[in-house]
């Protein structure tokens, strides 16, 4: 089947999927997207069971899907460079040191403490995995994705800087998350012998200052270009190609393409949005990048649990995943805490915030995604992805479902 047809089918499967969940379970569309395909791939299970090889033209579709070139390659840049544009900047340049503590401190720090957990459970239960490896999945289980939660959050009297250092730590820790997890995985595949100490800090240097710098180089080619017309459609067209071309050059230079698609969403929708564009143009790519945004997280959550059915299952991976839920929350608070501990002085944020930003950090597609890039050689492979799936499908039903009172019971006293 063809890229064109895969679209199709994606698109087709996700509005259907987003129609009824808004006539009938009335669930978050995130959320509810995952639930249906989830649902719907369960009954496809069932079916097989009770008839092998009926669907089998559904199921090898599923199975074919290449989810990490469609996430990493695809979606990923589209979402963040919309994510980032549609971000207060102020009030982002007004939280930017607790949001570069949390994204990068914090999730170096969560990396560790969550390898480790994994390193000991699974050797618990029979099944140990090499400490590196744990590493790599701390890395890749650690970036959160802030969209299931945030329109929750909208209907609940949350302080506004605890919004947007949600959006801003997922905004940025997207980006770190990936260059560490490519960092790892590019020094385990050399080797750690032939490896120096000065290697890796250098190559962590180059894809995310790299990265930076492309954001920077991007947003301001996309702010001069459309300061020089005045054209709706056109302009349009313009974010459009700036984000494929970003996503182009980030990987021909071997540099953080996330980062770069956060910086240049950044300075698009601040930057140009106030100096380059007319009122109505930036009405249509306002209105442009939200339908972007919406069809891309359907798209992707839809993806997310239809690809169950290419999950291998051990009842081993099941219990580890089910002991590092509650190891894996009670590291992202610890991971949280450190740097607010340290410089809570100079921020504007409460431990009230650390809590929601806690139990708000949901795991989503780019976890699965990175996990699902692994080499068939890692020997450990089906016992990564199997973890991280339980981790996600916890993490968005149960945490996102809950999200909503447990920010009243925090906020209990400011209602």
């Amino acid at each position: 089947m063809g890229l064109y047809q895969i679209i199709e089918a994606l698109v087709i499967v996700s509005a259907i999927f987003a129609y009824i969940n808004k006539r009938v379970f009335k669930l978050p569309i995130t959320i509810g997207l995952m639930f249906l395909s989830t649902l719907f791939s369960f009954l496809l299970l069932l079916v097989h069971y009770i008839e092998p090889g009926i669907l089998n033209p559904i199921t090898t579709f599923i199975h074919n899907l290449d989810f990490t070139t469609i996430v990493l390659d695809i979606l990923l840049s589209f979402l963040l460079f919309a994510g980032a544009m549609h971000t207060d900047f102020e009030q982002l340049k007004e939280n930017r040191i607790s949001i570069i503590l949390f994204a990068f401190f914090s999730v170096l720090i969560s990396t560790f403490l969550i390898g480790t957990v994994v390193y000991y459970v699974s050797s618990f239960f029979g099944a140990p995995i090499n400490f590196l490896y744990c590493l790599l999945f701390g890395a890749l289980i650690s970036p959160t994705d802030p969209i299931a939660v945030l329109g929750i959050l909208n209907k609940v009297n949350v302080p506004q800087q605890a919004k947007i250092n949600i959006v801003g730590e997922s905004l940025f820790n997207d980006g770190i998350g990936v260059v560490i997890f490519v960092t790892l995985l590019t020094f385990i595949n050399k080797g750690v012998e032939n490896v120096s100490a000065v290697e890796i800090p250098l190559h962590f240097l180059k894809e995310a200052g790299g990265g930076v710098v492309l954001g920077l180089v991007l947003g301001y080619i996309i702010f001069y270009t459309l300061k020089s017309i005045d054209d709706y459609e056109i302009e349009v067209m313009i974010t459009l190609a700036a984000v494929m071309l970003g996503n182009m050059l980030a990987q021909s230079l071997h540099v953080s393409g996330p980062l770069a698609m956060v910086v240049a969403g950044l300075m698009t929708g601040h930057k140009a949005k106030s100096e380059a564009m007319s009122q109505q143009t930036s009405l249509y790519v306002d209105k442009f990048w939200h339908l972007i945004d919406s069809l891309m997280n359907s798209v992707l959550f839809v993806l997310i649990g239809l690809k169950i059915l290419s999950i291998k299952f051990e009842w081993n991976f099941l219990w580890i995943g089910l002991i590092v839920i509650p190891l894996l929350i009670l590291s992202r608070y610890i991971a949280l805490s450190i740097p607010f501990q340290l410089t809570k002085k100079l921020l504007s944020i409460t431990n009230n915030t650390v809590l929601l930003m806690t139990w708000g950090g949901l795991r989503g597609g780019l976890s699965i995604a990175m996990v699902l890039s692994l080499s068939e050689s890692v020997p450990v492979k089906d016992e990564l992805v199997f973890i991280t799936y339980i981790i996600v499908m916890f993490s968005i039903f149960i945490q996102g479902l809950s999200i909503e009172k447990v920010a009243k019971r925090i906020y209990k006293t400011q209602e």
